[in-house]
């Protein structure tokens, strides 16, 4: 049985990952002109810092020198966080992102923008904005019914500390 190479450095560097208290949600080889880019994406419940990233770069640089997983040529590595434009494919995803406003595409019935309240092993309790001064609905929707699901960038939406001061 063949592996990729993707597959053989998940099995290479999970552990570092996860000694890390991270989870590996990406990783990337790609080519950059002459050079090769290896790109880990890595998230947690509570965010990945920079510092994180960092020492995490350190570690897997590290192990990658010990190994021939890259071969000879040069390579970048790039340790980093998912983007906020991240799709949200996971449970854990969407649990991360309880409280935040998401846009979901259905497989039935179309798009839907709210703010996801709720995620349990069937799917997710949503709040649905009101439309011209209506109040907001509750909606239950199954994971079975989501094609794709982002979050939604907010910039005008007050931090729960900044609430509750």
């Amino acid at each position: 049985m063949s592996t990729t190479q993707s597959e053989r450095l998940r099995g290479l560097l999970e552990p570092l990952v996860s000694a890390a208290d991270l989870d590996l949600e990406e990783i990337e080889v790609s080519r950059a002109g002459k050079r090769r880019m290896l790109r880990i994406i890595v998230d947690s419940d509570e965010g990945a810092t920079l510092d994180a990233c960092a020492e995490l770069s350190r570690v897997i640089s590290q192990k990658l020198d010990e190994t021939d997983e890259m071969g000879d040529g040069e390579y970048v590595l790039e340790v980093s966080s998912p983007g906020a434009d991240r799709p949200l494919t996971e449970h854990r995803h969407y649990v991360r992102a309880t409280g935040r406003l998401a846009k979901l595409q259905l497989h039935e019935s179309g798009e839907l923008v709210a703010r996801i309240l709720t995620v349990d092993d069937e799917g997710l309790d949503l709040e649905v904005p009101g439309v011209k001064g209506r109040k907001p609905t509750s909606r239950r929707v199954a994971f079975a019914e989501i094609a794709k699901a982002r979050v939604e960038l907010e910039f005008n939406r007050k931090d729960k500390k900044e609430e509750e001061a």
